[in-house]
């Protein structure tokens, strides 16, 4: 076989190839096996009828049809890995030529992944904020803990916002009442924003028994978007009593004997999550120094495909009901065309990012590990709250294992341009990078933070991904 790759954009290629007769052989025994199994002659059995008989019968047009038809993907797959080219998407395959017993000429035109340059890592510097751990910020994690044991004490005063309330909701829309809007006895924490909109601003200063009515938008059930009448019945007010802070409430609270060991804890608990979000903020900010420094032609294939992924993702809750899902936009004031315009530069933008980083993969020689690919597994099956056999299930019925491998395969090369660049705090301190994100073993493998896995995990679950 012969094959010829010509660039006609940065983006795309037309693949030119010419297969020989020859090399058709197993190709032809078998359109003739497939044939004979279609066709009656009296005198053989079916699927038993010779190649120069079935032709007799049936010309040798229809032979050379299923051959086509079976070696042309075959052979641009062998001409894509010959010729090192990497695609995106599918091709536009056509058959320019059959010269019958010599050979079948074809093209293929199809995305592929544009030649990039990206600067050298070692000139890569970025500035991170400092790890900082407030005393008030402390206060706010033990608050939160007393909160879990607090308790509800009824109270003879107005509501107020924080106030635990039990009350009898009932709305109508232009007279008739709303069905899926009555309740009764329904708790509800004054300020928790989970009710409509004025819920709030009519409880607080009333007392048990009061009745206050207001106006407001639904945002769910048949009448969403609709304007509403509310009549909000205050039955009961209970306000949340927490627990003093002290060395016995540490004892009841925690491992600790003393409230001092307790907030030391603490102290240290916010200070990771700092160092991890410190270690995010350097791979983010070292990514932008990547893409502003790297120029990127975008294929339209990938674009495209990345876009129609995005869209769907955010139809599907709505059935794919397009009328629902431009009134949901409405009522966060955007239209439909703002959504189409943001949809399409995110698109572009994580498309771009793919590129980059599958380029630096290749030049890095990333590669990724049995255990790497089940590790992720086996987290994102948890976040799905499924079983890593449910989850690897879903993943090969809709195609999506090669996804997850290529995602795991860019966070690490994202994760060692940020280990051969420079990140310094505010006040001009080089950080501890393998702090940050583990230690760097023999043979490229790394052992990176628990935390800092799982947030990439996360953000890394959220895109399609371009294949």
């Amino acid at each position: 076989m012969k094959s010829t790759v010509e660039h006609l954009s940065p983006t795309r290629v037309r693949i030119n190839v010419e297969v020989p007769f020859d090399e058709l052989k197993p190709n032809f025994d078998r359109a003739y096996q497939e044939l004979a199994k279609q066709v009656r002659i009296p005198g053989f059995r079916p699927g038993k009828v010779p190649a120069p008989v079935l032709e007799s019968r049936i010309g040798r047009a229809p032979v050379l049809d299923e051959v086509v038809n079976e070696a042309v993907p075959s052979k641009y797959m062998e001409a894509v890995n010959s010729n090192d080219v990497h695609t995106l998407g599918r091709p536009e395959l056509e058959v320019t030529n059959i010269a019958d017993g010599e050979q079948i000429e074809f093209t293929a035109e199809v995305d592929v992944r544009p030649e990039l340059t990206v600067p050298a890592f070692g000139e890569l510097a970025v500035t991170v904020d400092d790890v900082e751990v407030t005393e008030d910020e402390v206060q706010e994690q033990l608050d939160e803990l007393r909160a879990r044991f607090a308790t509800l004490t009824g109270v003879e005063r107005p509501a107020a916002h924080g106030d635990y309330t039990s009350i009898d909701l009932s709305a109508t829309v232009d007279g008739e009442e709303v069905s899926d809007a009555q309740t009764s006895g329904l708790s509800y924490e004054i300020g928790s924003g989970q009710l409509i909109e004025g819920i709030d601003d009519a409880l607080i200063g009333a007392s048990e028994g009061d009745t206050r009515n207001f106006t407001t938008t639904l945002v769910a059930g048949d009448h969403a978007g609709r304007e509403a009448d509310v009549t909000v019945t205050l039955n009961s007010v209970k306000e949340r009593q927490l627990p003093e802070a002290d060395d016995e409430f540490a004892q009841m609270a925690s491992e600790f004997d003393t409230v001092e060991e307790l907030l030391a804890d603490l102290r240290e608990r916010l200070g990771r999550v700092k160092r991890m979000q410190q270690g995010m903020q350097a791979r983010d900010r070292i990514l932008e120094a990547l893409l502003e420094n790297t120029e990127v032609p975008l294929p339209e294939t990938a674009v495209q495909s990345e876009v129609e992924g995005r869209e769907h993702d955010a139809v599907h809750p709505f059935d794919h009901d397009e009328e629902r899902f431009v009134e949901s936009l409405q009522q966060q004031g955007k239209t439909r065309e703002q959504f189409d315009s943001e949809t399409r530069e995110e698109a572009e933008q994580a498309v771009r990012t793919q590129l980059v980083l599958d380029t630096i993969a290749d030049t890095e020689d990333i590669s990724v590990s049995d255990n790497e690919l089940t590790e992720r597994i086996i987290y994102q099956a948890q976040q799905s709250g499924i079983s890593p056999d449910q989850y690897v299930q879903q993943i090969q019925q809709s195609n999506q294992l090669g996804v997850i491998y290529a995602d795991i395969r860019r966070s690490k090369a994202l994760f060692s341009v940020v280990r051969q660049s420079t990140v310094t705090d505010t006040e001009g301190n080089a950080l501890d990078l393998d702090e940050l994100f583990g230690t760097q073993e023999e043979g490229g493998e790394t052992e990176e933070q628990p935390e800092v896995v799982e947030a990439e995990s996360e953000e890394q679950s959220r895109s399609t991904g371009s294949e």
